[in-house]
């Protein structure tokens, strides 16, 4: 079969000519047993030596087990016959293919088709669910997702115990990374420190967040504090505070007292959407006292 459709190397062929996964790219698995198994033979009589046979993962978490890493195989092959000994059914339409859970009938992968051939992009696949190549009830990683993508450490002491009534008394690996972990653990760039001040005199702005509720109560019978910062002067007050909504009341009279002694008028304040911040009093006292009121996105 010679196949010339320019297509991505995710991309794997439905084949119901194939009786097992295969590939040639030692790249996909993420485990892999070398070992030297003999032949497969091609639909013109060549024939790729099977180099080894391993676990093939992508980027979106989809698993394939029992892969042939075949020397020489420019291709990457689903068999369907294997798909169905999985508990699948596969259902050709003219444009696309479904993929479905024979027993509940429920769409686990859409195909398309190219030309005359149908693929699957793995790495930018149509999943409706879970891919399920094989069985779930044994697979570490669909373990580690129900139960809150523990680690795997903690995985093997819980089955060692037997603390968790199902969890099967299996080998637990970290053999690959799990991008939703990967992802939550990723952290923002900070910005970067400005070099100029933006304000020419103090109280033209000022910044505003609310810190709270503390776990501890201060001495005082306080759970929050409300910090403010001069833009210009970057002079920082702070005011601890038992409520919520006793920020405007804070506020309102830190004004009268500093701009009272300096001999100023706050110009504009910053705030985030809180409800403390963002509500018809703090709206109302800035429109009657000429302040402008902004807000971090």
């Amino acid at each position: 079969m010679h196949i010339s459709l320019g297509v991505k190397e995710s991309m794997w062929y439905l084949n119901s000519g194939c009786s097992r996964y295969m590939t040639g790219d030692a790249k996909k698995f993420s485990k892999i047993s070398y070992k030297a198994s003999g032949h497969v033979t091609y639909g013109d009589n060549n024939r790729g030596k099977i180099l080894g046979v391993g676990k093939v993962t992508s980027s979106s978490s989809t698993v394939i087990e029992n892969v042939l890493l075949v020397e020489g195989l420019k291709h990457n092959l689903l068999s369907i016959s294997q798909l169905c000994d999985k508990g699948l059914k596969v259902t050709f339409e003219s444009n696309h293919c479904l993929i479905c859970c024979a027993s509940s009938n429920e769409v686990v992968l859409v195909g398309k088709r190219i030309q005359n051939i149908y693929m699957v992009d793995f790495e930018n696949s149509d999943f409706k669910s879970i891919l399920c190549l094989f069985a779930k009830k044994d697979d570490p990683w669909i373990w580690h997702k129900r139960l809150a993508h523990i680690h795997m450490a903690h995985l093997n002491k819980l089955a060692k115990k037997k603390l968790v009534n199902g969890l099967p008394n299996i080998k637990f690996e970290q053999d690959r990374l799990c991008d939703a972990c990967q992802k939550g653990k990723q952290i923002k760039t900070s910005f970067k420190s400005k070099q100029t001040v933006s304000t020419s005199n103090p109280l033209e702005l000022i910044h505003m967040d609310l810190f709270g509720p503390s776990i501890t109560r201060s001495i005082g019978g306080n759970y929050y504090a409300l910090v403010l910062v001069d833009d210009y002067s970057r002079y920082t007050w702070t005011f601890f505070i038992s409520a919520k909504n006793d920020t405007f009341k804070v506020f309102k009279k830190f004004a009268n007292v500093i701009q009272n002694e300096k001999d100023l008028r706050i110009k504009s304040i910053r705030s985030d959407h809180g409800g403390e911040f963002q509500n018809a009093i703090f709206e109302t006292y800035c429109e009657e006292n000429g302040i402008s009121q902004f807000f971090c996105t």
